[in-house]
């Protein structure tokens, strides 16, 4: 597409958690599709400058992007439908917004003059919001503001929505998310609150173009027309979204729907090539019609909150697709294992991962599914903290280390085996100073590592403080617990595997984060495939 980047806004109303990631990946999704270059970003309204403070109980999972940057969970979404790196300029919280103005007002870069939230906090977002389309390389820029309208701290966003739209007219949309509820008394669906949510955002100024109405039941005759008349859009602006299956329907349900067809037709692009959707297709159907199904057992602590393991999960379902298996998570806390019933919540399991995390919670209910899983040959795999207690498991029960721990466990173990990073051992502040995006990994030559991967040099993102403490690595290679991955630079041990077992990795960073449905990650194949091995893998009944 010629001439310059259009910019499409997303909004909530009604409720939040109605999909507005979801909806913009897929909408996202649909534009790729066509061949148009797409970006999404996520605007914030909470003032933690990122999420990487935050506990997983108030806002799930925190991604990290290659370039180190801690960010929202949609994040994930964009970068599994898309196949395409974000950065941190791809999400940006108030508390960053005001962080950059504060240090320019200090810098003297306003001249004296009174700082204030228009044009100054306003201006600032807007910057954030075009960094991405002056880079000239993207077409769309899809811009998702979090929290619902009407809330107190998204206001200065959807002001300065208001101010872009004035500004560049035609290149600008906006996409508004709303609810029509179900009253079960009646049997019908009410559009007030639609009529009020929209009523809300024009009173600040801004008019939807298109409204997506999240439904649990099918719009009835005429209710598309009765909203576009109530609340000023096109008949055909007005999209159905009904609930899914799965996240991974929603791009060709927008397409039943022509949500990308309204959205291009409205910016003045008159003119685009059909969507080649064949590959996202090919995928849900081996989704879908799973020729056997295998068992994963999920150790964590946070697993009554499943967005707080998001990547993992889906990562899981991108592998067992690609493996043409269901893979059934189960979820198990990690606080509740102990020796006596470990085998009663994992025995069924022909796989156990062990999520990351930080904090001594739950740690010693992961080193017994972790025991289990060695002493009885089930494939594991160990994510960041899940091979750090990997490592802490063997120490104690293979070398004797009775007291074997990490230093942020018990700072006063015998047998630091896991210890802080000692760049880390200086820092203070929590936020944004762990061991963050992308570093390179060599793989050793006789590894399973090496064998999944099937290269020797790889990059993996990171997020960390503490690591193998290599004063150890002898003594524990020599017990039959390998670094089969070492980082080049520093010499940290990213990789450890066992050799007398059937498939047991360990790995320092987060797979997860690369894991695409067009590029499911390939330790996660590797890992649901020896599960499927072990024979706990069950062929589907045929339907009857």
């Amino acid at each position: 597409m010629t001439g310059s980047t259009k910019y499409i806004f997303v909004t909530g109303g009604v409720t939040s958690s109605l999909g507005k990631g979801i909806i913009s990946a897929s909408l996202a999704k649909l534009l790729q599709a066509r061949g148009f270059t797409v970006t999404i970003q996520k605007l914030d309204p909470y003032i933690n400058v990122d999420p990487g403070t935050l506990n997983p109980y108030e806002h799930g999972e925190c991604f990290v992007t290659e370039d180190g940057a801690e960010t929202d969970l949609d994040l994930g979404h964009y970068e599994r439908f898309l196949d395409v790196p974000t950065s941190k300029a791809n999400n940006v919280t108030t508390g960053r917004i005001y962080q950059n103005v504060i240090s320019k007002e200090r810098r003297g870069e306003y001249l004296g003059k009174t700082v204030q939230v228009i044009p100054h906090i306003t201006d600032e977002i807007k910057a954030h919001i075009q960094a991405l389309g002056r880079k000239g390389i993207y077409d769309f820029v899809i811009t998702e503001v979090g929290g619902t309208v009407g809330d107190i701290e998204s206001l200065p966003y959807i002001e300065a929505i208001r101010q872009l739209k004035w500004a560049k007219g035609k290149d600008c949309l906006t996409i508004h998310l709303t609810l029509l509820p179900y009253l079960g008394t009646t049997g019908e669906l009410k559009t007030k609150p639609t009529q009020h949510s929209v009523k809300e955002l024009l009173s600040l100024g801004v008019q939807p173009d298109v409204l997506v109405c999240r439904t649990e039941h099918p719009m009835q005759k005429g209710m598309k027309e009765k909203i576009a008349l109530f609340c000023n859009v096109d008949a055909e602006a007005v999209i159905e979204s009904r609930d899914a299956e799965t996240i991974y329907d929603v791009p060709l349900l927008m397409q039943q729907e022509r949500l990308d067809e309204v959205v291009l037709k409205k910016l003045g692009v008159n003119t685009f090539p059909d969507a080649d959707l064949g590959a996202w297709k090919d995928f849900i159907r081996r989704y879908k019609e799973p020729k056997g199904e295998v068992h994963i057992g999920l150790v964590g602590k946070y697993v009554e909150l499943k967005d707080a393991y998001k990547s993992i999960k889906e990562a899981l379902e991108h592998a067992g697709a690609a493996n043409e298996l269901k893979v059934h998570i189960k979820w198990v806390h990690s606080e509740k294992l102990t020796a006596k019933n470990v085998a009663k919540h994992l025995g069924g399991s022909a796989g156990i991962l062990v999520a990351p995390g930080f904090g001594h919670r739950g740690i010693e209910g992961k080193i017994e599914a972790i025991k289990y899983a060695r002493e009885n040959k089930v494939p594991f795999f160990g994510i960041c903290l899940g091979m750090q207690c990997a490592v802490i498991e063997f120490g104690r029960n293979v070398l004797g280390y009775a007291d074997a721990n990490s230093t942020e466990m018990n700072a006063d173990t015998t047998h630091p085996v896991i210890a802080m990073m000692e760049e880390q051992k200086s820092i203070a502040d929590k936020g944004g100073t762990m061991r963050l995006g992308a570093y390179a990994c060599k793989l050793e030559d006789d590894s399973l590592a090496k064998q999944v991967y099937r290269k020797r040099d790889i990059t993996e993102r990171h997020r960390h403080r503490y690591e193998f403490n290599n004063a150890y690595l002898k003594s524990y290679e020599k017990a039959g617990m390998m670094a089969s991955g070492i980082n080049p630079q520093g010499k940290l041990v990213e990789i450890v595997e066992l050799k007398d077992h059937p498939w047991f990795i360990g790995v320092q960073f987060h797979p997860e984060y690369r894991s695409t449905v067009a590029k499911p990650h390939p330790l996660f194949i590797a890992f649901v495939q020896a599960a499927m091995k072990q024979g706990v893998a069950i062929p589907l009944k045929a339907e009857v």
